[in-house]
């Protein structure tokens, strides 16, 4: 394919991000200067921008704000298909408890992030992580971010072929700057008026990198769980005769959107052909460029890749990629999603060896009185070469586990107040949190530590109408961002202001289908008198085994649909 850079469209003036990008294109800005000056409170307004390309985000403590700004930092780890060997783990386990404020936050793309990491603790914490052969490079800012694969060890030899290319696509689409290096490795600030770091362009993304971000995820039917339809790439394995021959491609997946502001919106990616694996790198290159070509730089909540194609058509994009790549893409192959969601318990892979997939209540690795997951974990990767499977869903799965081990490993956790079997209702093992509050700067509501408590009451009242044993995806975020993408869920709630959600409704097992705004907002004490009223019109009028999610778009949005749909 082609690796001609070409200008982006502007269509008024680039916002300040785009400035700075132009200005300093190795993305070090004053970094360095500023992590090595033991003055300095924290890191400038323009500089907070630059931090996120190293996978850095600059925060402060919310709860605290009353009596004066204390910041921190969330670092977020940059692990490929969430995969990560014992030393790895073990590695993120101690700078955690070094660094950070003792736990471990599994993100909703199979990565980790360190939260409360003070600023003395921010260089450390990143040298050691890259001494030890990780990093975080690329982990946010407009680039690629974490590419997503499916966690189930292999149960064929395709999953681990999937896994292979979901590798190998994170490796082709990082950026080259050396600035990375440079600051957190060697504790460099670079010259910024250097000829050659005036002057960098990126290979591949270009002087000033995406308009927004870029994301990516690989899924095997009939499983969908990585949400694959909510990323700007979604790849579907495509099999003959126990073979991985290709993939489906999709393309301009994203659930951002803003309260108020109706340009913005949730969008399924389209699928819009089928890629061989010797042709996925290129394809993957060829996509991204259109959104660093044609995405709005003047407007960053109109900035992602689904707005491109929403506006201008998916045969327009087909052409545009067959322009890049000098050859058309032929049709998708046929493939079904039945469901979503991981494995929980002990089960064995194809090569003999077990893997356990463990609950982690919305993805914090931590200990708590009667429940030392923290100590647990880490007591298995000290004494046993396990891997560890972070989840789009926000669990852990222990893997190419010795059959041998099962037993001893078993023991732990249950010494530990872990249990293996029934680790947690089946309504609470598809539900996900955002961290929300107290870090997170966007944040309206709280989710992370208002769901749990939650999660009990929606359990009681489920026992109490006799449908203990539903399963109900349910989803909460603190903003309208979609981290833990809510707007695919059954039951969706997204925060609007302190106590006060959204609630949206019908989405399905699958994770093929949005979900739509069913009331604009609900107080905190109104959510179960509000779910009791739908889940006895859906005992009245359920067919079947019909799920709930199903129910409500077969019902609720029937009634609700305008005159003559």
């Amino acid at each position: 394919m082609s690796e001609t850079i070409q200008s982006p469209v502007i269509r008024s003036k680039p916002t300040r991000n785009e400035e700075l990008k132009e200005a300093i294109p190795t993305l070090a800005g004053n970094l360095a200067t500023t992590l090595n000056d033991p003055t300095a409170a924290c890191f400038s307004t323009d500089d907070e921008q630059f931090l996120k390309f190293h996978g850095i985000y600059q925060q402060d403590d919310r709860d605290t704000r009353k009596v004066g700004k204390q910041y921190i930092w969330m670092v977020r780890g940059r692990i490929p298909g969430g995969v990560l060997s014992s030393p790895g783990y073990l590695k993120y386990d101690e700078l955690a408890s070094r660094h950070g404020n003792q736990t471990l936050r599994i993100t909703s793309r199979q990565s980790f992030q360190f939260h409360g990491v003070v600023k003395s603790g921010l260089g450390p914490l990143m040298r050691e992580l890259n001494l030890a052969m990780m990093d975080t490079l690329a982990a946010c800012g407009d680039v690629n971010r974490n590419v997503m694969a499916p966690p189930v060890p292999a149960r064929s030899e395709l999953h681990a072929e999937v896994l292979k290319d979901a590798m190998r696509i994170s490796l082709a689409l990082l950026p080259k700057t050396s600035a990375y290096h440079s600051i957190w490795v060697d504790g460099v600030q670079l010259n910024l008026e250097s000829v050659a770091n005036k002057e960098f362009v990126d290979p591949l993304y270009g002087r000033t990198y995406l308009p927004r971000k870029f994301k990516i995820a690989f899924a095997v039917p009939p499983v969908n769980d990585t949400d694959l339809f909510t990323n700007d790439i979604g790849y579907i394995a495509i099999e003959a005769d126990g073979k991985l021959i290709g993939y489906n491609i999709a393309a301009g997946g994203g659930l951002g959107r803003s309260h108020g502001n109706e340009q913005t919106y949730p969008r399924l990616a389209d699928v819009v052909g089928f890629v061989t694996r010797e042709q996925l790198v290129d394809v993957s290159k060829a996509v991204l460029t259109v959104h660093r070509d044609f995405g709005d730089r003047t407007n960053r909540k109109h900035a992602r890749l689904k707005y491109v194609l929403e506006e201008r058509g998916v045969a327009w994009f087909q052409e545009e990629l067959t322009a890049r790549l000098g050859y058309s893409l032929p049709a998708e192959r046929p493939f079904q999603f039945t469901r979503q969601g991981d494995h929980f318990g002990w089960a064995k892979a194809t090569d003999g060896k077990g893997f356990l997939g463990l609950y982690v209540e919305t993805g914090r690795i931590k200990d708590t009185p009667g429940y030392e997951l923290k100590t647990a974990l880490r007591k298995i990767a000290t004494d046993y070469a396990v891997q560890f499977r972070l989840t789009p869903s926000q669990n852990v799965v222990l893997a190419h586990i010795d059959p041998a081990h099962q037993a001893a490993i078993t023991g732990i956790l249950s010494t530990h107040g872990i249990p293996v079997e029934n680790q947690a209702t089946a309504l609470r093992r598809a539900s996900m949190a955002c961290p929300a509050l107290p870090t997170c700067g966007l944040s309206l509501a709280e989710s992370e530590r208002y769901l749990p408590s939650l999660m009990g009451q929606i359990e009681e009242l489920l026992r109490a109408m006799q449908l203990a044993d539903e399963e109900i995806i349910i989803r909460m975020t603190g903003c309208p961002n979609g981290c833990a993408r809510p707007y695919m869920a059954e039951i969706g709630f997204v925060g609007k202001a302190p106590g006060r959600y959204q609630l949206y409704l019908g989405g399905n097992e699958a994770c093929t289908r949005l979900n739509r705004l069913y009331r604009d907002v609900v107080k905190d004490g109104e959510i179960i008198p509000e779910l009791r009223k739908l889940l006895s019109r859906f005992i009245e009028s359920r067919m079947g085994a019909e799920r709930f999610g199903d129910w409500c778009a077969r019902v609720l949005w029937s009634e609700t649909a305008p005159s003559g749909n």
